[in-house]
């Protein structure tokens, strides 16, 4: 018992501090909303008017990635007439964080008020009519990490059993649908499937969660919705097909390519969030 005190003392703290350190650097800046952006993705931070960049190095409890086409850094600026905060890398399960580290950042944004978050990923396209190059707004997702942030006690303002009927806010992706038509983007749609990683899947592998129903796959993005429906914020998710899975195509995969390919169609992406966040509601 004295161990789980101990812990749930802990993440609570690592929040809190984590927090403060951050809104003492905001000042009177106010988010409305929170971006984390997945691999090779990072240059729509570049997007941002009015910049106050905040590496990794300088925030309490946040490791630096180790990942290429993660920058390590929290960008908060102007994007669509808004203050919003976009963390420019994420902290992956592979690389040897546990749930709780993972999760710690979207925790961190509901402790700093902030209610609506839009999580962006790298993925590969299990959906066979998936071109390279897609962009699939997530409607639900499979967590096949095997990883839940909320084992162990209850954390200061989190619910013990979210509801998940509908963990991608349905109005948020109304409106993402809105602005994608609106603009003349292509947006997709469909159920992200979330491994634990680091190695890409087998053919096998793509086969099975072809079957129970996945149209995209990647190692990051369900472990951090849960933590923050748990807190009752509201999420919009977006994955760019960077390759088809393996065993769709006769194609090897490779790191490179898959953030080339991502660098490539960030524009399109930029575009869509932008168009959202211009019309969130105060």
């Amino acid at each position: 018992m004295t161990g789980t005190v101990e812990r749930e003392q802990r993440i609570a703290s690592q929040v809190e501090e984590t927090a403060a350190a951050i809104a003492a650097r905001l000042g009177t800046r106010k988010p409305a909303a929170a971006i984390v952006l997945g691999s090779g993705l990072g240059p729509l931070a570049d997007r941002l008017a009015d910049p106050l960049r905040i590496p990794y190095r300088e925030i309490p409890h946040f490791p630096v990635p180790g990942v290429i086409g993660h920058a390590g850094e929290l960008v908060v600026g102007t994007l669509g007439g808004k203050t919003v905060l976009a963390q420019s890398g994420r902290f992956h399960l592979y690389e040897g964080h546990g749930a709780d580290l993972t999760a710690l950042p979207v925790r961190v944004y509901a402790r700093l008020g902030i209610r609506t978050v839009i999580i962006t990923n790298a993925a590969g396209g299990v959906r066979r009519t998936f071109g390279r190059g897609a962009l699939m707004m997530i409607a639900d997702h499979i967590n096949l990490s095997f990883r839940n942030p909320l084992i162990g006690p209850v954390q200061p303002d989190e619910q013990r059993f979210p509801d998940m009927s509908d963990p991608y806010d349905a109005r948020l992706r109304a409106l993402a649908r809105e602005v994608a038509r609106e603009r003349g983007i292509r947006l997709e749609e469909g159920v992200y499937l979330q491994l634990l990683g680091p190695s890409y899947e087998t053919p096998a592998e793509i086969r099975m969660v072809e079957r129970m129903g996945a149209d995209a796959v990647g190692m990051s993005t369900a472990v951090e919705v849960i933590a923050a429906r748990a807190l009752g914020l509201r999420c919009l998710g977006f994955s760019t097909i960077t390759n088809p899975a393996a065993g769709t195509t006769a194609e090897k995969l490779d790191h490179a390519e898959v953030m080339e390919v991502a660098r490539r169609v960030a524009g399109d992406l930029e575009k869509l969030v932008e168009g959202v966040v211009e019309r969130l509601e105060e």
